[in-house]
């Protein structure tokens, strides 16, 4: 039985081994930006090709351990399964683009607004997409984020592409990995796969043409082979994770990573957080507070 059939699954409830797996994608997920700021002299599409072909290997190595490369072989038999590996494969490499450049390009803040979103637009796609119910106080959350984006394009005079580019990419990622009709580990490895020829292409294309930052130094190589594991494990424990809790759940969850993320861009990067930011900030706390309270409310009645 894959996890994609567990009882968990099936009954859409949350259970105590998919809590555990998401809480350690997210806290680890938190840190990420500590260790995309140090390859951000390189550019984010050579960054992106290496967390792809750095995670082939550790994505094989997991699924040779757990004796799953049957399940493998049959999803790379099924062209409704390949079609859907597509579509999350495109997914997860837009987001890891858009997040590395918008590290590497100062605006981390913006990736932790993107990220607070983003347990708001998978409840409301989760209420156009699956059927699932929403209060009042829950469409005043997403109501008070969509204020909040409002403002600060206002602000700027532009969208905050990073923010929606990471919350439309990762909120659709969720669902459709949601969807894919094999295991979790399995999942990942199929994106790998998918992605690896036209990552294999781009690297060749960037040593042919001496703009290759792999053979540069020791540092180099093994910050962008490091690339792989900061990709791989997170990846794997929410892959794992998503499996075994609600969407809902997972969307109430993801406040730890960009909490640590707004935090690092704050403190440690030390990007400027005033003016627009002050208002559309607590907005977004203060729909996540209404969202989370009226979501434990619920549960609480269940149990």
């Amino acid at each position: 039985m894959t996890a994609a059939n567990t009882p968990a699954q099936q009954e859409n409830t949350d259970s105590p081994q998919g809590l555990g797996f998401a809480l350690g994608a997210y806290f680890l997920w938190g840190f990420l930006p500590l260790y995309m700021k140090l390859v951000a002299h390189i550019p984010p599409a050579e960054v992106v090709t290496h967390r792809v072909l750095w995670s082939l290997p550790l994505a094989g190595a997991l699924l040779l351990f757990l004796r799953r490369l049957d399940d493998l072989m049959a999803a790379l038999r099924s062209p409704r399964t390949l079609m859907m590996g597509c579509v999350t494969a495109a997914l997860i490499s837009l987001n890891w683009g858009i997040y590395v450049w918008a590290i590497s390009s100062g605006f981390a803040i913006e990736a932790a607004l993107g990220y607070y979103i983003n347990p708001l637009f998978s409840i409301a796609l989760g209420a156009l997409l699956l059927g699932e119910r929403l209060t009042r106080p829950q469409m005043v959350a997403v109501g008070l984020a969509a204020l909040a984006v409002v403002i600060l394009t206002l602000d700027a005079g532009r969208l905050p592409f990073a923010a929606l580019g990471l919350t439309v990419t990762w909120g659709f990622y969720a669902l459709a990995k949601k969807s894919l009709p094999i295991g979790p580990n399995q999942g990942f490895l199929l994106e790998v796969l998918i992605l690896t020829p036209p990552a294999l292409a781009y690297f060749v294309y960037l040593s042919a043409t001496g703009q290759n930052h792999f053979f540069d130094g020791w540092s180099n190589l093994l910050m962008l082979m490091g690339c792989g594991v900061v990709t791989t494990v997170p990846l794997v424990l929410y892959a794992n994770g998503a499996k075994l809790l609600r969407l809902s759940t997972i969307a109430i969850l993801q406040y730890i990573a960009p909490t640590m993320i707004f935090l690092t861009a704050v403190f440690v990067f030390k990007e400027p957080f005033g003016g627009a930011k002050l208002v559309a900030f607590p907005l977004i706390w203060a729909a996540l507070v209404i969202y989370s309270t009226t979501l434990i409310r619920q549960m609480r009645r269940k149990a």
